[in-house]
């Protein structure tokens, strides 16, 4: 048998292909802040689940090849573990995570996406936040799409803005 290129996981063009998701939204606090939500497992428990949804065991390693683990619980016994790695830091700036790794760089099983959190700060001391999943293939993408990405990050951005307002 011989592999055609469409076969072969090694031929790769090199470039980025477009299976993103993206939210923005305007956060009624400074970037630190925003930053400290995301990255304080305490604070994190606290909005990043569409409630009734609820976020527990948050484990939060704010450097490349720190850990980010959370258990995500829905209301009738649902239970997700959620483990993967940060691939890029900059403090009250940006997150880039991803579940295709586990601690110590050794492949998970089946990536689902690669998290891109941007945050940019306007001139009237809120923050622009950008939310970017990025997904390997059409295929996962849609299933975000299905899971309701648009109606879940939208929730959580929500929440998020009302939790960083107290900080």
């Amino acid at each position: 048998m011989t592999d055609t290129p469409q076969d072969n996981p090694c031929d790769t063009d090199g470039t980025a292909h477009a299976f993103d998701l993206v939210l923005e939204r305007t956060i009624a606090a400074t970037p630190d802040k925003v930053f400290r939500a995301y990255t304080d497992p305490d604070l994190l428990s606290q909005w990043f689940a569409p409630r009734p949804w609820r976020i527990t065991d948050a484990v939060i390693e704010p450097r490349p090849g720190g850990r980010m683990s959370f258990v995500m619980h829905g209301p009738n016994g649902e239970r997700f573990p959620n483990t993967g790695v940060y691939l890029e830091v900059v403090p009250d700036r940006l997150l880039v995570s991803t579940d295709a790794f586990t601690p110590g760089w050794k492949p998970a099983g089946r990536p689902f996406m690669v998290a891109r959190i941007e945050l940019e700060p306007t001139s009237d001391g809120q923050t622009r936040l950008r939310a970017i999943a990025s997904h390997w293939n059409q295929a996962t993408m849609d299933q975000h799409l299905t899971m309701g990405f648009h109606e879940g990050w939208g929730q959580v951005a929500d929440q998020l803005n009302e939790l960083v307002q107290s900080l």
